[in-house]
């Protein structure tokens, strides 16, 4: 093997693995499938009923809904982790779906297991 070859084997095996803090979980991924018929705009996170504090997008972002399509929402996970939807129409909190806004409140059905497939469509009603 060449001098470069063994540096780019070693980093391409590097970049392949995956490190999650307490264990050795494995990625999976989710898709939630959500469509709203509010007729404002509407946020929406996703929340780790399992790793608390984790929440996609994360970093203060959120998900738009704002056009009543169906919007498909992928995310990599822990396999076997409970995730659950929260909805809000914008700037009026108290309007919400599943948990609402950072995972206030408590739901029925607004979560899944993270095993590589999606929910049903989701329809956020007014």
């Amino acid at each position: 093997m060449g001098s470069l070859t063994k540096p780019l084997i070693f980093l391409v095996m590097l970049t392949s693995v995956h490190f999650f803090p307490g264990g050795s979980a494995s990625a999976e991924t989710l898709t939630f499938q959500i469509r709203s018929e509010h007729p404002n705009i509407v946020d929406v996170e996703l929340y780790s009923d399992t790793r608390q504090g984790h929440v996609w997008p994360g970093r203060e972002r959120v998900y738009v809904l704002n056009n009543y399509t169906l919007q498909r929402i992928g995310i990599s996970c822990q396999k076997g982790e409970r995730v659950c939807y929260g909805a809000w129409v914008r700037n009026r909190t108290e309007t919400y779906w599943g948990v609402g806004y950072q995972n206030r409140m408590r739901c029925r059905s607004c979560c899944y297991i993270c095993d590589g497939g999606q929910t049903e469509v989701i329809v956020l009603k007014p």
